[in-house]
């Protein structure tokens, strides 16, 4: 089972007293015939913070957040989204729901512009037969969403929403990711690996965009190998070792090296 830090645990308590977590697992289990990916793991998301997942290869950090997105249905445990248990039986449920992902492959399509990547298996139509009958799509609006969408969160690398994503740089392509994600997850973003080949500073965009949405009152849940980028930019650090929670530290409670330690097993929290 998960343990968590008496200086985390004070921390996430006064963060969100007498609150109900956002997003909440306990007793996640996850088997793929005799290799265990997931051995009773347990995670609070509340409101307004960015909690970042860490753990070596093997861990389980990818087969959580599969869980917790629909992507894997886990073999036990219950998954609660505001208070109330949800089940998740593929990653449209869990869309359906409010929670939205960016893996690193991104998702786009090269082909389409910013707009039409944006709406991606969401297009707006166009109101009466126009939509309902010829099944037209409202370009106009889409776009013009897009744009209240990249300014919402502060975006102004992408000024043209009509050129096609592959005339863009990779920490574009990722702005581009992570806004869809924010337009349309009303309750959590989730992250994997979001500055994982970009460059210094195409990584800072995309870390000031997280702290926007955390900003604004979305909960993130970050997954990264970057320690630095992790103790920059998270409130909570949840660490996966062996398919388990090994501890839930905060930047200030634990250093990098007491994080990376407890990750390998080297140390206990």
């Amino acid at each position: 089972m998960a343990t968590t830090t008496a200086s985390a645990a004070n921390t996430a308590a006064s963060k969100a007293e007498g609150a109900t977590p956002v997003l909440t697992a306990r007793g996640l289990v996850k088997t793929y015939g005799r290799v265990v990916g997931l051995d009773g793991v347990d995670l609070d998301l509340y409101a307004g913070e960015v909690l970042a997942i860490i753990g070596d290869n093997g861990a389980g950090k990818s087969t959580l957040v599969k869980c917790l997105t629909g992507a894997e249905i886990p073999d036990a445990g219950t998954i609660e989204l505001d208070g109330k248990e949800v089940h998740f039986r593929r990653p449209e449920d869990a869309k359906e729901q409010g929670i939205e992902a960016v893996y690193q492959n991104l998702a786009v399509s090269p082909a389409l512009d910013v707009a039409s990547n944006l709406f991606l298996g969401r297009e707006v139509r166009k109101p009466g037969v126009l939509g309902t009958v010829f099944r037209q799509l409202d370009i106009k609006k889409m776009r013009e969403r897009t744009r209240e969408e990249l300014n919402r969160l502060g975006i102004t690398t992408l000024q043209d929403v009509t050129v096609p994503i592959e005339s863009l740089s990779g920490g574009q392509r990722q702005a581009v990711a992570v806004a869809r994600a924010a337009a349309f997850g009303s309750k959590v973003v989730v992250l994997d690996e979001p500055t994982a080949a970009l460059g210094v500073r195409e990584s800072g965009q995309v870390l000031d965009l997280v702290r926007r949405l955390r900003d604004a009152g979305t909960p993130v849940i970050l997954i990264s190998h970057n320690m630095p980028q992790v103790f920059e930019v998270a409130d909570r650090i949840h660490i996966q070792r062996l398919g388990r929670c090994a501890a839930t530290i905060t930047p200030t409670s634990h250093s990098r090296t007491e994080a990376v330690a407890i990750m390998t097993g080297a140390a206990e929290a």
